[in-house]
């Protein structure tokens, strides 16, 4: 369908028709009316050039989401997935981008027409990126958090209250002795947000239970896993719970647990901070505190529309945590 169409069933010329989509030209209340209720009837799908002119926006959001060492991408990809499904829902598109410039990409984004606004994500704890977002012009959202907030919109799900909620879970089953299986080691070395805060919920959490406590960062390989559990194992005889915040090291622990001749829960609890897919798949069911990567990039979109129509969003939202019982946790094993 074309806009003469639009003109026809209007009775109007088409240039009157794209002074309407433009707002280039004053058109009488009762022109415009016409015309756009031709638009609605016909079903007409205004060219993205013409919706742009009309409202001075290109409906486009970029959404920066670097692929760096340590990123789980099926996880990542799953924010991704959630922002772009928002943002068509608000006919918007995403521009992915996934290299790590840095403020050299978001000044190159933000320094053409091509997007009304930025969602970042893999905050970390000193962003680089921070001063940059604070001085352009278009709107942004940070999916993570960063230590100095002042200024900026950040959504995420609460990981210090994360980490505290698998071990208060863990301890009310009885068990005093408990070991956080995290992210790799690139994670932390760069200050990621996330990890951090998680380890923090954890160890602060166990400090004020009593319960002894160690924090494992570990890479995803499976040889890697094996090694770590077997040497915790070996290292803390008196351990009998883990929390695991590390996707893909989630079945080669179980596996290796296995391997050493431990059953779940039977002889060690294991709690996981991961989506619930991932803790549903497995043998036996884990015991977790569900990643609403869903919940998190919708709500990313809507403060970004927010922003775009100058309502003032606060400084941060963190998702409480939701802890679901499954059959991997259970009541500490009696003293052998």
């Amino acid at each position: 369908m074309r806009i003469s169409d639009v003109a026809r069933h209007a009775g109007v010329s088409p240039s009157t028709v794209s002074y309407v989509l433009s707002g280039k030209r004053s058109i009488s209340a009762a022109t415009r009316e016409r015309v756009l209720e031709s638009i609605e009837t016909l079903g007409y799908q205004p060219h993205a050039g013409a919706r742009a002119l009309a409202s001075n926006r290109s409906n486009v959001i970029a959404l920066v989401v670097p692929l760096r060492p340590g990123i789980h991408v099926p996880v990542a990809m799953q924010f991704a997935v959630s922002v772009v499904t928002s943002a068509r829902d608000r006919e918007h598109d995403v521009l992915l981008l996934t290299q790590a410039e840095g403020e050299s990409g978001l000044r190159r984004v933000a320094g053409t027409s091509m997007v009304d606004g930025i969602i970042v994500m893999d905050v970390e704890v000193d962003d680089a990126r921070i001063p940059t977002l604070r001085s352009l012009s278009h709107p942004s959202v940070l999916i993570g958090v960063p230590a100095d907030t002042e200024g900026l919109t950040c959504i995420d799900l609460d990981f210090e209250a994360a980490g505290r909620a698998c071990v208060a879970h863990l301890a009310a089953l009885g068990h005093r002795e408990v070991a956080l299986i995290g992210q790799p080691p690139s994670v932390y070395e760069r200050r990621t947000g996330f990890a951090e805060r998680t380890v923090a919920g954890f160890e602060a959490e166990a400090r004020e239970r009593g319960v002894a406590n160690t924090v494992v960062p570990c890479d995803a390989a499976p040889a890697a896993v094996t090694a770590a559990v077997t040497r915790l194992l070996r290292e803390r005889p008196g351990l009998t719970g883990i929390v695991v915040h590390n996707e893909p090291a989630v079945a080669p622990l179980l596996e290796a647990v296995r391997g050493l001749g431990r059953e779940v829960p039977a002889d060690l609890s294991v709690v996981a901070i991961a989506p619930d897919d991932l803790a549903t798949e497995v043998s036996p069911p884990l015991t977790s505190v569900s990643l609403p990567a869903e919940e998190v990039g919708g709500r990313a979109v809507s403060l970004l529309m927010d922003k775009l129509d100058d309502i003032d969003p606060p400084e941060v939202t963190l998702l409480p945590p939701r802890l679901v019982p499954r059959a991997s946790a259970a009541a500490r094993p009696a003293p052998s």
